[in-house]
């Protein structure tokens, strides 16, 4: 669940007294924005898109204007663009009208949750206003710090001091940037990104940051987030009616984290980590339907409700049904896959047999228990499986699931389905 932008960003960061740009939304009038244009000397359009979209800038899509005219010209050409981003594309809905903001320094900024620190971490450097990614490690300084604790002014300060960043941004830095952790640890951020901070000079002459640009990411099974009320339309999750019904389902115990990656997509796959998540995704690309997360131990009841939510959108259209996860320390796999195996067999048995094939590969608690209840329902059902333990690799795991559905484009789906005695 991500949010991208000022439109929103912009009244988060007024909760902790964090400056920045001024912006009108989509419903700004001719009248509103000639006096932004006159007040900060020129405006910058950005599309409206739901939950996270990056790389608008290098897209294009992001439009630049000192008169009304221009203004106006560039809010026909990006109501409502397209933009494609990996393996998704999306229609933006509306566009923000934000003020420039004058300043000779750019500085980059974040908090996330780091796996390898197992902490938060701060990211930052005076090399801002383009993709950290493209910047050298020496110009950029990751600071992991005690949660307990939070934020602090040394942290900001020594990291710029090592930088050697100018020394006219670093107290107004030092004051400020300790404030977003606040911001972060209170709403269930776990990523927020402002970039660029510029430093623009007030009346007096004294340099303050101000955030031109603002990401961030909620955990969702993380309560806190609720505090901020956001209306549910912000985020991507809310796209399609299958996500809605599955981010019904959200609950303090485990995950249900969904993403649909392509609706003709063949293999569908219940995925349980999120690193298994990033690796299968990746590799299944366009053959995927959804993107998928239900790790975090569910009890069976959720997790029979989740996959008969699944089953019902894209079993139909499905050649393989791949169930995979890494090796869990504390998920019961017996619960999870009876949890599915029941609602496999509740699928066939109101709405008829599909052919499928099923993998599967999985590890964990009570995995043999599972994996037997699993094999018992597929085989009643008459669907052909193949099964993987622990002790094999997840990347050979996706590509055997990949050849399968290759094989049933080919000929498999017509064999199954004289098998069940169903039409393809």
């Amino acid at each position: 669940m991500q949010l991208t932008g000022l439109l929103w960003g912009g009244k988060l960061l007024r909760r902790v007294e964090f400056p920045s740009a001024e912006v009108l939304g989509p419903e700004a009038s001719v009248d509103e924005i000639k006096t932004l244009i006159k007040k900060c000397a020129q405006v910058f359009i950005k599309p409206v898109f739901k939950g996270g979209v990056g790389k608008k800038g290098k897209a294009g899509l992001i439009g630049r204007a000192k008169d009304i005219g221009t203004a106006l010209k560039e809010k026909e050409r990006l109501y409502f663009i397209e933009h494609s981003f990996g393996n998704s594309v999306a229609k933006a809905d509306g566009v923000t009208f934000e003020g420039g903001v004058p300043a000779e320094h750019e500085v980059y900024f974040s908090i996330a949750d780091s796996t390898i620190h197992r902490s938060p971490i701060m990211t930052i450097t005076h090399h801002g206003g383009m993709d950290i990614e493209e910047l050298p490690k020496d110009k950029i300084r990751e600071v992991p710090f005690d949660p307990l604790t939070g934020l602090k002014s040394y942290h900001v300060s020594n990291a710029l001091s090592e930088l050697g960043a100018p020394s006219e941004i670093i107290s107004p830095l030092v004051q400020n940037l300790p404030k977003l952790w606040a911001l972060f640890n209170n709403y269930g951020m776990s990523m927020m990104e402002l970039n660029p901070i510029r430093m623009s000079p007030d009346k007096a002459g004294r340099l303050v940051p101000v955030a031109c640009d603002f990401k961030c990411a909620f955990d969702l099974d993380n309560p806190a987030w609720k505090r901020l009320d956001l209306p549910s339309h912000l985020f991507a999750s809310d796209y399609s009616e299958f996500e809605q019904e599955i981010n019904q389902l959200r609950t303090y115990q485990g995950q249900s984290d969904v993403f649909v990656i392509n609706p003709k997509g063949t293999i569908t796959s219940p995925t349980f980590g999120g690193g298994a998540n990033a690796l299968v995704t990746e590799l299944l690309g366009e053959r995927a339907t959804i993107s998928s997360d239900f790790g975090g131990n569910p009890p069976y009841e959720k997790m029979f409700h989740i996959s008969r939510i699944v089953f019902k959108y894209w079993l139909r259209q499905s050649n393989v049904l791949f169930i995979i996860g890494g090796k869990a320390n504390n998920t019961d796999i017996y619960e999870t896959f009876r949890a599915m195996a029941d609602a496999l067999r509740d699928n066939f048995n109101a709405k008829g047999p599909t052919p499928l094939y099923v993998v599967v590969g999985r590890g964990g608690p009570n995995l043999i228990r599972g994996m037997a209840y699993m094999r018992d329902t597929l085989e009643n059902l008459k669907l052909p499986y193949r099964m993987f333990g622990h002790d094999s690799a997840m990347s050979e795991v996706v590509n055997y699931a990949l050849n399968v559905d290759k094989w049933m484009e080919k000929e498999g789906r017509r064999l199954v389905a004289a098998k069940l005695g169903c039409g393809c």
